[in-house]
């Protein structure tokens, strides 16, 4: 199937096209003309590994295939995403956006919003438990939004002082300034989960000691190597793990959730020839939390 790109995620991330069906295959049945509809961060995997037989296809054995500067080894080429005015993808991975949400804000759902809802489901939070978000930012912003809906007493953990409205604008019910060892101490051995969006190596340990005995942090953020002290985890028999977005159902399952409670991304339109000076301020995090690329713009 066809569909014309509308929204897509900063130039940091996989770019994530929504946008209308323009037009079908003869065997597609999910999908029609005009719906509206998004593809997130990949676009095929091999579906026949235990992963993608699982609805894990984001962590397929023989690896997906992302929408962006991937290539395509059952076509041929580099996937282009949504910098492509059209895109073309099997039906299979494409994802239905429920109608209430504006497509512009809804573009990142499929980015950061699947990549913190998906560890909040597998590591199963419920309404009441404690949950901490390290970071506020493009990931850090749409897990608090997100654990906020699910019921749960959302703390954002932050090195900056001066996001505690923002943070709590979004639905954190209380904000941990990192710096402040009092304030740490006040919630150490209190979380139920944390998740790190943080993406530049720094020292885990201090979040680690805030967990409960048998209780998990989950690193969405930092790629680079990072240290962890034994004894912080033996001594309450605590776990650090990682999780990657959601494979296609879940990602579906997410969009549905966020359509019933009225969720979208915090996001700045801009046109396609403002991506230079968009680029220059994301590297000064000077966006709340992602730019997204009306490629219409293209043509005027």
């Amino acid at each position: 199937m066809s569909t014309k790109a509308y929204g897509l995620s900063s130039a940091s991330s996989p770019v994530s096209p929504i946008g209308r069906v323009s037009s079908v295959g003869t065997a597609v049945t999910k999908f029609k003309q005009g719906d509206l509809v998004g593809v997130g961060c990949m676009v095929d995997s091999c579906r026949v590994c235990a992963s993608c037989g699982e609805g894990l296809e984001q962590y397929c054995d023989n690896g997906m295939t992302l929408t962006y500067n991937a290539r395509d080894s059952k076509h041929g080429g580099i996937t282009m995403g949504g910098y492509s005015e059209r895109i073309t993808v099997d039906e299979n991975y494409v994802l239905r956006v429920p109608a209430n949400l504006d497509p512009a804000a809804a573009a990142q759902l499929l980015c950061a919003g699947i990549t913190l809802f998906s560890p909040l489901r597998h590591w199963k939070l419920e309404q009441g438990q404690k949950v901490g978000i390290v970071g506020l930012g493009g990931l850090g912003h749409m897990g608090v939004k997100l654990a906020a809906a699910m019921g749960a007493h959302v703390v954002m953990i932050t090195t900056s002082p001066h996001k505690a409205q923002d943070a709590k604008k979004l639905g954190a019910a209380e904000v941990l300034i990192s710096r402040d060892a009092a304030d740490m101490a006040k919630h150490a051995q209190s979380f139920d989960l944390i998740i790190d969006t943080v993406p530049v190596a720094h020292d885990l340990n201090p979040y680690i000691s805030l967990l409960k005995r048998d209780r998990t942090m989950v690193i969405v953020g930092p790629l680079d190597p990072v240290g962890v002290h034994g004894a912080n985890l033996i001594g309450k028999r605590r776990q650090v793990a990682g999780s990657v977005i959601g494979g296609i159902a879940e990602t579906q399952e997410m969009l549905d959730f966020c359509g019933q409670h009225g969720i979208v991304s915090e996001v700045e339109v801009i046109k396609a020839a403002y991506i230079n000076e968009a680029y220059t301020r994301m590297l000064k995090s000077d966006v709340k939390y992602r730019f997204v690329i009306d490629i219409a713009s293209l043509r005027s």
